[in-house]
């Protein structure tokens, strides 16, 4: 029965992630890119000054900083150490040269919809703020386009329900404890006929506890969790990644060409040069917009809360999330698995990258999985956090600010955790790239219908910063 289940959802998957939805995303990215003439370039060093400074007069819930922090902890997960490991395994090495472009031009769509969510956001007596892709949809594209909003708040709650906020992260957290702990699978229990380890059952139930007390406290408990969780996580994981580097830095140069290679079917042995490249590019490009969300249209939801007056100044902080999450972190995971051969020795999953620390770090192999799985455990942990607050926003929207019903999804979220470490591997990558697309459609129309906007704003910042 599972079987044909996973079956049904690969399906769907490779029909949703098809060559249309690749085109479309690539497309608006550099769409934005030409018509912002390469900001995310020209203006990077001064979103990283603009990254730390805080705007007393400004209106919002948390700092600059502080949003950047909530979307990385959303985005900072699994995708960075099993998602890239998976579009390794069925891409080969050229799916990390696919995220690097999905990244380059990726960049210029998130600062555009963080920009919008802010200066589309609606602040409530209350000082509440409401904000992302469903405000600037709604009041930029004008109220007969609501029912777009709509669709997009939607597939938010579902993305965050059943793909990036609980089923993959939770999957990963206790694969990679079950790894450490009990790699052979001596001490099962069985649930619904299938064998599981003990120490899966534990990791589900102890990580649905800590969930619970963070999620209870809202977006102000969670930014604050997150401003201290991810410089640490991210530091940690990076400084790992670069000893692996270091310590085979003779393989380097061959890791690069082989990526190039791969990436353009130089290296395809069957299915023809194109199928390869087909084949590299909607593995890189649906992991890369699955790790760093650019164009998926979440982080316009953390952005909307910072605090400040201008709209593309938070855009060029909020950009940065892509250039950490997947040109930094995504390609020291990348570099790693393909120095050291990991994503071709018959491995799945968090196997793929556990494989690559082992034979790549100068440590016992012990240590080296110790190392990943705390990265991922805490990655992961943030992320579930990070996605409860997008998910709930989008609910917030759909139900007219009904937080009665908001409380409740609360409680369903954290029984998706409570469930998540059950769901196959295949299953649940599948069903999160499928909510990935469909969530990603309404706001790539919005960008593209707004994009005189995002110039317009762009231009009178300019010239105003000039003045």
């Amino acid at each position: 029965m599972l079987e044909k289940f996973d079956k049904i959802i690969t399906q769907i998957d490779g029909f949703v992630w098809g060559v249309p939805l690749i085109v479309l995303i690539l497309s608006v990215g550099i769409f934005l890119t030409i018509r912002l003439k390469g900001l995310q370039i020209t203006k990077l060093a001064k979103g990283v000054k603009l990254m730390f400074r805080k705007d007393p007069d400004g209106k919002g819930e948390i700092t600059s900083f502080a949003a950047l922090c909530t979307a990385l902890s959303a985005t900072i997960g699994t995708g960075n150490i099993v998602g890239v490991a998976t579009a390794l395994v069925a891409g080969g090495p050229g799916a990390l040269f696919w995220m690097w472009i999905a990244a380059l031009f990726g960049t210029a769509t998130k600062f555009s919809e963080c920009m919008l969510a802010v200066k589309y956001r609606v602040v409530t007596d209350d000082g509440h703020i409401l904000g992302g892709p469903f405000y600037y949809i709604e009041r930029g594209m004008g109220k007969k386009w609501k029912w777009l909003g709509k669709i997009f708040a939607f597939f938010g709650v579902t993305v965050g329900l059943f793909g990036i906020g609980t089923f993959t992260q939770v999957n990963g957290i206790s694969s990679a404890v079950c790894n450490f702990f009990d790699p052979k699978k001596a001490c099962t229990v069985s649930i619904l006929g299938r064998p599981y380890s003990i120490t899966i059952v534990i990791t589900g139930i102890i990580l649905t506890f800590f969930v619970s007390l963070v999620l209870i406290g809202g977006l102000k408990r969670i930014s604050k969790v997150a401003e201290v969780v991810v410089p640490f996580m991210a530091i940690l994981y990076v400084t790992a990644a670069l000893l692996i580097i270091i310590f085979n830095i003779t393989k380097v140069p061959g890791a690069f060409v082989e990526i190039v290679q791969s990436a353009f079917g130089l290296r395809a042995v069957s299915g023809g040069i194109f199928g390869a490249i087909i084949v590299a590019m909607q593995s890189g490009i649906a992991r890369g917009i699955f790790s760093n969300e650019a164009g998926l249209g979440s982080a316009p939801i953390a952005a909307s809360a910072a605090k400040t007056e201008e709209p593309v100044e938070q855009g060029l902080v909020s950009m940065l999330g892509t250039v950490i999450d997947t040109l930094i972190i995504c390609t020291l995971t990348g570099l790693s698995i393909v120095i050291t051969g990991a994503w071709d020795m018959g491995l799945e999953g968090v196997a793929v990258t556990t494989k690559a620390f082992q034979i790549g770090l100068p440590f016992p192999a012990e240590v080296a999985s110790l190392i990943l799985m705390v990265c991922l455990v805490f990655f992961a942990f943030t992320t579930i956090l990070g996605w409860d607050y997008y998910s709930e926003r989008c609910l917030e929207y759909l139900t007219n600010c009904n937080l009665k019903v908001v409380k409740v999804y609360r409680w369903i979220y954290i029984l998706a955790i409570f469930i998540g470490p059950y769901m196959t591997v295949a299953a649940v990558w599948n069903i999160a790239d499928i909510f990935n697309g469909l969530m990603a459609i309404p706001n790539l129309i919005a960008l593209v219908a707004l994009n005189g906007v995002v110039v317009a704003e762009v231009r009178e910042y300019t010239k105003r910063f000039k003045a």
